[in-house]
């Protein structure tokens, strides 16, 4: 067996086997079953029974490691879940060296119990959700999912009175579930006015706990924006076909595979592979960045720190540099030289290395657009990368592989010319325009004060203009042709540049500029400011002067603290429920919910008027907190010193979820009023959220009005 053959069908065992073992692989098997404690009182149990070698990860151990498992039940007025889930035996608890945390494991077998106390005197059922992590002992890993129902059969009762059963049996049920809610809001509600909110501290550590049941906690769901960042990345896949390295190479690779043009079923199978190929080869880019990843405090760090920021902002003007033609990015034409002469010797597999060979070629035009992509992922979402260069191989090979499949399609391409050399520099100065939120990211973090909003547009509406310039002939750069006509798509491409910066001028004085308002500085950089939104308006609101109010401050009229316990203080000194909103400087989706929610004057009158606003920035980095309100985190055991290690330990902790932007509305005694709300720009369902808050502290005891 030739070494090509082996080296390839390596390939494809190593990519089955991952498949396969993803998909049958079932390393914990589970057993649901229940407990009678009392006629009230039931445990439900869910048993995991664990094969030899893997390991089944805890519900509690230290953030920024491997996925614990979290086990929600569905609510209902049927019964009340009572204390935690508890588990059986004690975890194993050691320090992994990937992850660099403490972390909790099963072996062999274990069981979770959750009490509940029955609210009906008829039979139901409690579904469950379990999701988890397993994990073999070379290290390879499968997610943990399982569903369960629990089936709670009461006795019936036989001593009912013959007239009410015939009566009006529908009105008697529904008065018994509203007795039955009645109670069960009264007991919450005295449970969490036990304690004072502000001095309560955690079993392990001395992480505050501002709230006192996590009724409506639950993780926050994944970002919708992967899918935009999909689709974008699929557009630069395509855009990468129009560039000058790659695109005259569409004729040179169509004819390979109209060769031997009689078998039709074969032209179409080496096309499917070739576009398979590429496909896979730029995936694996991103799987690589994907595993190197390591999870929500990486890159909360890569989003946050000074290093970082600048190696991203110093990249970026490296890559537009290269697309406008001062040097090129290229890997050895060694590789090239190689893949190319397994292509020659034809075949099926020949298609595979074709595509290697147009990667590898592409490259000087495609890696910076890899790049820019791969550093965009790389302070996101972990299976970012992953994504986009999903996408973004896609995109680049999908003209190849329709247009070998109907090779005919061939003749209505444009022509190859100077055309192709623009659109590597309208992507350039893109990237330019873009590499400037790596430096407002720095500047907002550290309180520099180098970039204010308007002198961030401004340069925005420099590049925009100076696009439309390049795009009709009136700057050239030194592979540019002459431009001598503007042809119709030149001409509104150009437009749209020029409308774009016109766009962006009023935001110069103040203007919201809302759809691009998440790559913007803050409103509160804004030094001039013409539409008077940037600062606070309204009077009456707090208590007293805000602390950490030199370095922080609030936007569109919004009256916030920037401290929790002050918070709570004015809260219960006003009657007021308090507003918990963990934000962050770097928050794209912070300030564009900002542009869109707060702009709102109602909403703004609604947080200022009837709440206590609390802005709890979790990457203020500048700001040490007194060495009195210091403490060493019950999550991680490490020390907390800046205000923006308090406040995201308190999310943590408090709410399982490190995502921003979050608003909690909580009584003055810690009670959470309704369920959280993460991003969401719909005005109506955001006002629906705060009153929804409101009427529920109104009923409530924890109402200290009262």
């Amino acid at each position: 067996m030739s070494l090509l053959r082996k080296m390839l069908l390596a390939v494809v065992a190593l990519f089955s086997f991952s498949v396969m073992f993803a998909q049958m692989a079932e390393p914990v098997k589970w057993k649901f079953s229940t407990e009678k404690i009392s006629d009230k009182e039931y445990n439900l149990v869910m048993t995991a029974t664990i094969e030899d070698k893997w390991h089944l990860y805890s519900q509690h151990f230290d953030a920024g490691g491997p996925m614990p498992l979290v086990i929600t039940y569905t609510k209902s007025d049927k019964y009340k879940t009572v204390g935690q889930t508890t588990e059986s035996p004690t975890p194993t608890s050691e320090y992994d060296d990937v992850f660099m945390v403490n972390v909790k494991y099963f072996t062999k077998k274990a069981t979770f119990k959750q009490k509940i106390e029955v609210l009906t005197d008829a039979s139901f059922s409690v579904k469950a959700e379990l999701s988890g992590q397993a994990c073999f002992e070379d290290g390879q890993c499968l997610p943990v999912n399982a569903d369960a129902n629990f089936k709670i059969d009461l006795p019936k009762k036989e001593t009912a009175e013959p007239e009410k059963t015939s009566a009006e049996p529908a009105t008697t049920d529904e008065k018994t579930v509203e007795v039955a809610e009645e109670q069960q809001v009264e007991e919450t509600a005295t449970d969490s006015a036990q304690a004072e909110v502000v001095e309560q501290k955690s079993d392990k550590g001395g992480t505050p706990r501002i709230i006192s049941q996590n009724e409506f906690v639950e993780e926050a769901g994944e970002d919708s924006s992967m899918w935009a960042f999909f689709f974008l990345s699929l557009l630069f896949g395509i855009l990468g076909i129009l560039t000058p390295c790659v695109f005259p190479m569409i004729p040179m690779t169509i004819s390979f595979f109209m060769q031997g043009n009689s078998n039709k079923f074969n032209s179409i199978l080496k096309a499917l592979i070739f576009g398979i190929s590429i496909t896979v080869l730029y995936t694996i880019i991103g799987v690589i960045v994907s595993l190197t990843n390591a999870g929500a405090g990486l890159t909360t760090v890569l989003s946050t720190h000074w290093i970082p920021n600048l190696i991203f902002f110093l990249l970026f003007v490296v890559f537009a540099a290269s697309l406008f033609g001062l040097f090129e990015i290229i890997l050895p034409t060694s590789l090239a030289n190689k893949s190319d002469k397994q292509v020659d010797k034809g075949g099926i597999f020949a298609s595979f290395f074709l595509a290697l060979t147009t990667v590898i070629v592409s490259f000087s035009c495609t890696g910076p657009i890899v790049g820019a992509l791969l550093v965009k992922a790389a302070s996101g979402n972990v299976l970012e990368p992953t994504i986009g260069m999903l996408g973004f191989g896609l995109g680049f090979a999908l003209p190849f592989t329709i247009l070998a499949i109907a090779p005919n399609w061939l003749k209505k391409l444009p022509k190859s010319g100077g055309w192709m050399n623009s659109v590597k520099v309208v992507i350039g100065f893109c990237l330019l325009a873009f590499s400037l939120k790596y430096f407002s990211n720095i500047d907002q973090n550290y309180h520099l004060d180098l970039m204010s909003r308007e002198l961030y547009i401004a340069i925005w509406v420099v590049i925009s203009v100076l696009c439309g310039l390049y795009l009709l002939g009136k700057i050239r750069f030194k592979m540019d042709s002459e431009v001598k006509t503007v042809g119709f798509f030149r001409m509104i491409l150009a437009s749209i540049f020029f409308v774009f910066a016109l766009y962006l001028f009023p935001g110069m004085f103040g203007a919201n500029l809302s759809s691009v308002s998440g790559l913007l500085p803050p409103m509160t950089t804004q030094n001039f400011n013409l539409a008077d939104n940037g600062g606070t308006t309204f009077e009456g609101a707090l208590c007293g002067t805000p602390k950490y109010s030199e370095s922080m401050h609030t936007a569109y009229g919004v009256n916030a603290y920037f401290d929790y316990k002050q918070a709570f203080d004015c809260a219960k000194s006003q009657g007021k429920p308090v507003i918990l909103y963990f934000t962050g400087h770097s928050c794209a989706n912070c300030k564009k919910m900002q542009a869109e929610i707060w702009a709102n004057k109602s909403i703004a009158e609604k947080f200022n008027n009837e709440f206590v606003m609390t802005a709890l920035y979790v990457d203020e980095k500048s700001v040490e907190v007194p060495v009195e309100e210091q403490f060493t985190s019950s999550n991680d055991g490490k020390l907390k010193k800046t205000l923006g290690e308090v406040n995201a330990d308190i999310q943590i902790v408090n709410f399982q979820c490190n995502t921003q932007p979050y608003y909690v509305v909580v009584s003055p005694e810690g009670q959470v009023l309704t369920k959280p709300m993460s991003y969401n720009t719909n005005v109506e369902e955001f006002t629906e959220f705060l009153n929804e808050g409101l009427e529920k502290y109104k009923k409530c005891t924890c109402n200290s009005a009262k």
